[in-house]
Order: C-alpha cells, then structure tokens, then sequence
C-alpha cells in the first residue's frame, strides 16, 4: 500500500515539475528570447526534450499496433520494416542535423541550428505517424 502511495505520488510530482518546466515552450517562444544564448539554448532545449518524448509516443504506439497485426496475422514484416525505418529515421535525422550544425562551427548559430533541424525533422515524422491513427 505505501509503495503503491509512494508511486503515485513520485508521479504526480513528476508531472507537475515537467508540465511547469515545459508549459506551452514553442520554437516561437524560443524565438523571443534569441538575444540571450543561455537562455535561448534551454528553450530550445526544453522543445526538443518534449518533441523527443511526443515522437517516442508515437513509435510506441505504432509498435503495440503493428504487434499486434502481427499476431492476427502472424506475419511480422511490416513491425520488422517499421523498426528499421525507425533507426534508418534516427540515422538520418542525427546525419542532417549534424552536417547544418558542422557547417555553422564554430558560430554561435550552430547549435540552435542543430537543435531547431532535430525538432522540425522529429514534428515531420510525428505528423508521419499520426497519419496512421
């Protein structure tokens, strides 16, 4: 009983420390505070972390699905195709982020350059993905 107490309480908090710590952060938001690189780099920080975890959502989503198509059917081809399009995904993103992020070095434009490509390349693949809800 208090281990159950205890659970649910750690995550509550942990609901309300990262509800306040992300409430409503937008690139448009991060775009305001431009002037200050700490600050600017923790904003962008804040949307990339929350992006990260809508994306991982959403691949969970597919997966539990495709699973159990798999198990209807019992075929596993297309759970197979979707975790290599996954990592070939994670492939991608890293290498086209990475090569804007290199190309602006040493700058201080390269890392929100960086982050601002993982972002927009992670929304297009949620919008990807939700496509199949």
């Amino acid at each position: 009983m208090n281990k159950a107490i205890t659970t649910c309480a750690g995550l509550l908090l942990l609901t309300l420390f990262s509800n306040s710590a992300m409430a409503a952060k937008t690139l448009a938001q991060c775009e305001k505070v431009k002037n200050d690189d700490s600050e600017y780099l923790q904003c962008l920080d804040i949307v990339k972390d929350s992006v990260e975890r809508e994306l991982q959502t959403w691949i969970n989503n597919q997966v539990f699905k495709l699973e159990e198509l798999a198990l209807v059917t019992g075929r596993e081809s297309a759970l197979t195709m979707f975790k290599r399009s996954q990592s070939n995904f994670i492939t991608f993103r890293e290498n086209n982020c990475r090569w804007q992020y290199l190309a602006l070095s040493p700058g201080k434009k390269a890392a929100p350059a960086y982050k601002k490509c993982f972002i927009d390349v992670s929304k297009t693949r949620i919008a990807e993905l939700s496509r199949f809800d």
